[in-house]
């Protein structure tokens, strides 16, 4: 088990070498000029020649890669070109507070979808299955930031029941966990949750029905062992792939939040991200998406070695 996580390790360091690069050069083939964002249009040539100098912009690309590539292995990811604050300390804070609204979305969709998958798969082919593959089919399909502004138009205008805008009543750095922060996290996670809970709906009742229908399940109720065990054959044998569609999921939350963040105003990498691209801002574009993937890479790693921890067949084979 060691040696296969070790190599799984090992594995993960050209892959985040090469999602790296690949920030790298995204941000940078983008169209306008990252000087732009800092000095006047109508800035002396001496000007935006020094503010190239001094952030390194007047390098060749491969040069800025390298050191780019240095300064992040020591922590530093630069300083925003549109505050001048440190990128880390930004990133920080804003992965801090995605990470808390992915969370409490995985929470809602995992859960809803597990229940509504493992019924439907019980039940294949009833009324209660019909649903929870319309309530998954609608879920995937529906667009989250349209779904977003519904539930602000409907919860926040019409009900006055939620706040529609904000991490909080007072900074996202003042945040704690009492109701009058929490019910910032209601629509915004809400909103987040309906994707993965349709996925993960749609995987949990595949899965159960296809390993109902085997062979072994006959035969362990032949044994006359009871529903509860039969569930937990069940759950042993189809927790492995769920989990692995969890996993992407969860990744999938912390990184595609952009438009539900922008909609709501949640002070997350999506409002950054955002943020950085109309003001070019290439540093923390570049220092936000890097986090995001690595984050990505490592949560994958993770998964892969959960499933080998569940399922020693992965190991073998």
């Amino acid at each position: 088990m060691w040696l296969y996580a070790l190599r799984r390790v090992l594995y993960a360091v050209p892959i985040a070498l090469a999602v790296s690069l690949v920030c790298f050069l995204l941000v940078h083939i983008a169209p306008g000029d990252p000087v732009s964002a800092i000095a006047p249009a109508d800035a002396p040539a001496e000007v935006v020649a020094q503010i190239r100098r001094d952030y390194g912009l007047d390098k060749s690309l491969p040069e800025q890669f390298g050191v780019w590539l240095l300064r992040a292995l020591q922590g530093d990811l630069g300083r925003s070109l549109g505050t001048g604050r440190p990128v880390l300390a930004e990133v920080r804070a804003a992965v801090g507070n995605t990470l808390m609204l992915a969370l409490f979305a995985a929470a809602i969709g995992f859960t809803l979808g597990t229940l509504l998958g493992a019924v439907a798969g019980a039940l294949r082919g009833s009324w209660v299955d019909k649903l929870a593959v319309g309530l998954a089919a609608a879920g995937v399909s529906v667009p989250h930031y349209w779904l977003g502004m519904v539930l602000v138009v409907l919860f926040s205008v019409m009900l006055g029941a939620l706040p529609a805008m904000g991490a909080g009543p007072g900074s996202s750095a003042d945040w704690a966990f009492d109701w009058a922060h929490l019910q910032f996290l209601v629509l915004p996670a809400v909103t987040l949750s309906v994707i993965p809970m349709g996925i993960v709906t749609r995987t949990v009742r595949g899965a159960v029905a296809e390993i109902l229908g085997q062979d072994f399940v006959t035969t362990l109720r032949g044994k006359g062992l009871r529903r509860m065990g039969i569930a937990w054959h069940v759950v042993k044998n189809a927790a492995p792939g769920v989990l692995a569609v969890m996993g992407l999921q969860l990744g999938y939350l912390m990184g595609g939040s952009i438009l539900v963040e922008t909609v709501f105003s949640w002070p997350g990498t999506g409002l950054l991200l955002n943020s950085a691209i109309f003001q070019r801002d290439i540093p923390v574009l570049q220092g936000t998406i890097l986090v995001l993937a690595l984050f990505f890479v490592a949560l994958n790693l993770a998964v892969d070695l959960l499933q080998t921890a569940l399922d020693p067949r992965i190991r073998r084979a």
